[in-house]
Order: C-alpha cells, then structure tokens, then sequence
C-alpha cells in the first residue's frame, strides 16, 4: 500500500513504557471492570481470561452493552481494571505509572477512536502531525510523513480544513491516519468504519491488511459489522463481560470471499452470543 512505516528510535522512551520493539501479545486475566452509577453498580466485565498472539487483525464481536470498548480501553491504557491482569509484549498496562502510560499510548499503539477525538481548533494535517509535535520530532518531517497517510487514505485534498468542515467519514480518515503516524506495533480500532462507505472502507482495510502483513502489527478492532470482521483472521465474541468463544474466519482473502464470508460469520458470532438456556 506504499505505507512509509518509520517507527520512532526514541529507545529511552520505550524503555520507560516497558515495551521492547516487538510485535506485542496481548494477555487478559481474570480482567473484571465496575462502574459506579449512582447507588447502582454495573458490571462492565465480568473476569474476562483472553489471548492474543500477533501479528495480524482481529475483530471482538457482541451486542450492546457486551463489554467490547471497556476491554479495548483496558489494553489501550486509557482506563484501568478494577481487578486482574492486562498485559501487553510481556509488560502489565495495568501497572504503568501515568507517565508510562503516555509514552505508551503516545509511542507503541495506535488508537482509532469511535467518534474521532480531533482538535475542533486544528486542521486534519495539523492533527495527524500532533503525537509527533508532542514527542519533539522536527516539523518538517512531522508534515511529509502526515501529508503521506492522508494520501494514502483519500484525504489528501482536505488536509488544510479543521473537522467541522469535514464529514463524517473523512474525520475518521484522519483519524486512523493520526493513529498510523509512528506505525505502532499495535494498533485498536473501536468501529473504524462506522461513518465510511464501503469504497473508503475496502480502502482502509487495504491498508489495514497491508499493515498487518508487511510490518509485524497486531491490530484489533471492535465491530459490529460482520462483513468488517470478515477481514480479520479471528473473531472473539463477547457475552455479558466474558469471552463466550472464539474462532477463525473462513476468509480467503478475495474481496468476493469476504463477502460470501459474512453471513456465515454472522450467524457464528450470534450464536456465541445468545444467552446459555
């Protein structure tokens, strides 16, 4: 796909976060997450035991309320357990200090948010330059290499314009490019294609794949969708905060493949979803 992957060589900071440069596993023990609502408290998950060996794309499937995003945020770092065991390449997230943890987000993965988290005050390439900016690499390089992503993703000609003058789709564009900038070992992505057609989101699984393959990354994405996980090499489904099952697409790569795949992906996934009688 013609995706420049520098990584960064910054070696003291990856130190700091724990993270050698290999393609991460990821590692869940017993990983429960409550929240507080009021007097009411809600079980996000509920002792979630998962493994994941890399490289390659995988795809949590569930209903609503399953748990899916509170696991993805666990292993992005951006919320910690309540109890267990989060592990990423061999090191527990979930006992970064929060300085650690900046450098990690900021360095060894790539997050694609659900609703974008762009900088209303910033243009799209400004914010794919930002992680960049923020880890004190030169501004030249920090342009060449973003104005190249949005290239790649179909967003070149709106890399001047700030999100409010953006759609839907083209914000995520950006978004994934932003999550790309340092081609991170491993990249999670919370329904990356939710505001994308399906041209632009065959686009960017193209790159997805590209990425997956050819540079040694673990991505994992929640989905709804089982024509987008039809591209990923293993689907894990979960039941009311606990992984109900696993199993292997049947995907034979062909864009005709994936999409005969889907029904019969569809049909697996609910079935490991639906309630034990």
């Amino acid at each position: 796909m013609g995706l420049r992957t520098t990584r960064s060589t910054g070696t003291d900071n990856d130190s700091k976060c724990g993270m050698e440069e290999s393609t991460p596993s990821i590692l869940c023990r017993g990983v429960t997450k409550q929240y507080a609502h009021g007097v009411r408290r809600v079980d996000a998950l509920r002792g979630v035991d998962l493994s994941i060996e890399g490289p390659g794309f995988h795809a949590i499937m569930g209903a609503s309320g399953s748990g899916k995003s509170t696991l993805m945020h666990l292993v992005a770092g951006l919320d910690r357990p309540t109890s267990g065991e989060v592990s990423v390449a061999g090191v527990r997230v979930d006992a970064m200090s929060e300085a650690e943890l900046t450098l990690y987000r900021r360095r060894r993965v790539g997050i694609v948010f659900q609703h974008f988290n762009l900088l209303a005050s910033m243009t799209a390439l400004e914010n794919v330059m930002l992680p960049a900016l923020l880890d004190g690499q030169p501004r030249r390089e920090c342009e060449a290499r973003a104005r190249h992503l949005l290239e790649e993703l179909g967003v070149h000609d709106r890399a001047e314009h700030r999100p409010d003058a953006l759609s839907g789709g083209e914000q995520q564009r950006v978004a994934i490019a932003r999550a790309l900038y340092f081609a991170p070992p491993l990249v999670l992505a919370d329904e990356p294609t939710g505001n994308l057609d399906s041209e632009a989101a065959a686009r960017l699984f193209a790159v997805l794949t590209a990425v997956a393959k050819t540079h040694n990354t673990l991505l994992l994405m929640v989905t709804h969708e089982a024509t987008a996980a039809a591209h990923c090499q293993r689907v894990i489904v979960l039941r009311d905060g606990v992984v109900a099952g696993s199993f292997e697409t049947a995907s034979d790569g062909s864009a005709a493949g994936r999409r005969l795949d889907a029904g019969a992906l569809a049909t697996r996934a609910a079935e490991l979803a639906r309630p034990p009688r």
